[in-house]
């Protein structure tokens, strides 16, 4: 199995259990609950691959993804009860998998030689896209817009530190777990002290004499 086919089958796990947690929230039924976990699970990656005009999509041409989607959506349906916070288990579970699917979106964009901003902006929407779709779809607040907390932000960092590994001389894992563990180190130290970037603060109109 390929580094990005490892990539992509973690994303998909990870980001499936975040989709059934948050159907948790809304009380849906199992079959909601597979389809909110195959959302959020292949969403990122079947927008990467259709803007990168890679064919078949990744899950068309190995539909095991979907069924790992399922599997964790039914695993999740039976046993959200047995977790105290939910909340708390989606927002860590959602920082692996956004770190995962960065690289992932990342190193599909670099095996396609892609130039840099090209592979930045893969990673941003493989990592960012599926999540953003669970949230709306399931009427939360989306964790990327979320205010007070870096999202995007660790999605950009974790593509660029990617581009920059490679462009060292690494390929393949070692530069895309780089790209992983920047995102990730950055979203946790926001979940657990509070980083954030400056935000736009609306000021009162000045009146004119």
């Amino acid at each position: 199995m390929s580094a990005l086919a490892l990539l992509d089958y973690a994303s998909v796990l990870v980001f499936a259990l975040t989709g059934a947690l948050v159907a948790s929230r809304a009380q849906l039924d199992l079959v909601g609950f597979a389809f909110i976990a195959c959302l959020t699970a292949v969403g990122g990656g079947t927008v990467r691959d259709l803007l990168l005009d890679r064919h078949p999509v990744f899950w068309v041409g190995q539909p095991t993804y979907i069924l790992i989607a399922v599997a964790a959506a039914v695993l999740v349906f039976f046993t959200a009860h047995l977790v105290e916070s939910r909340y708390r288990w989606l927002v860590w579970l959602d920082s692996f998998a956004l770190s995962i699917s960065v690289a992932a979106g990342s190193g599909a964009a670099l095996a396609l030689n892609q130039p840099p901003v090209v592979v930045v902006l893969m990673g941003m929407a493989t990592g960012c896209l599926g999540g953003l779709m669970r949230d709306v779809v399931c009427n939360e607040v989306p964790l990327v817009l979320k205010q007070g907390e870096l999202y995007a932000s660790c999605a950009f960092v974790g593509a660029v530190a990617a581009v920059l590994a490679s462009g060292l001389g690494l390929a393949g894992l070692p530069a895309l777990g780089i790209g992983a563990l920047a995102c990730w180190v950055l979203r946790a130290g926001s979940l657990l002290f509070g980083w954030q970037l400056p935000v736009y603060k609306s000021r009162p109109p000045r009146h004119r004499p």
